[in-house]
């Protein structure tokens, strides 16, 4: 199971290694400068990277406790392809909820046999500022699901974790990109000035909340 320090470290490598993660100078597609670029949607595509993932989310899992929940939402497209899999594993109900209502059909948001009262915990790739997650969280709760839980993989630190708390979510990240960065520093797979840029933004990040 990838839990704890050798986790992170087993899983860092993996994104790195698949190209998930990279370091350098991007622009995102809000405009803004970044000195890595994550993509999480190549996962599936890699058996071995994949697998870490699900067990990563698992791990993660066993801090909440499976008692503690009754169903899994993914919020498409990304946390789709990682909530299948880990509800398959826990033996739990899966929804997903989409970006936007259908334009046809019934016209809803969260596809699934939903139950009223469902504890679901909400289950994406990433979080930068929370947004998509939020949208997730209001559809499910406006389907009768009680949702007071969101896990990802890796949180971003640009502020996802404060803004879920003021809609009474918690967040439950595997790792953070100041940790992978700083794992891939440490094993050597980058450079002194890599790491420390990506230190840099998450500072300047923080002081901007």
């Amino acid at each position: 199971m990838a839990e704890g320090v050798g986790g992170r470290a087993a899983l860092a490598g993996a994104l790195f290694r698949i190209g998930a993660l990279r370091f350098g100078r991007f622009t995102l597609a809000s405009g803004k400068s970044s000195p890595y670029y994550l993509d999480l949607r190549v996962l599936p595509s890699d058996p071995e990277a994949y697998g870490l993932a699900i067990a990563a989310y698992k791990a993660v899992v066993g801090g909440i406790g499976e008692a503690n929940f009754d169903a899994v939402a993914g919020v498409a497209t990304a946390g789709v392809t990682l909530s299948s899999p880990l509800a398959y594993v826990l033996k739990k109900p899966m929804l997903y909820v989409r970006s936007e209502e259908k334009g046809h059909g019934l016209g809803r948001r969260v596809e699934g046999a939903v139950r009223p009262g469902w504890r679901t915990i909400v289950v994406d790739d990433l979080i930068t500022t929370g947004g998509s997650i939020l949208s997730a969280v209001e559809a499910l709760r406006s389907a009768g699901c009680v949702v007071k839980e969101a896990l990802v993989l890796v949180d971003r630190l640009e502020g996802g974790k404060a803004r879920l708390a003021t809609e009474g979510v918690r967040l439950n990240a595997f790792v953070d990109v100041k940790e992978l960065a700083g794992t891939l520093f440490d094993g050597k797979m980058i450079t002194k000035a890599a790491f420390q840029a990506v230190q840099k933004q998450m500072e300047e990040g923080l002081n901007n909340l």
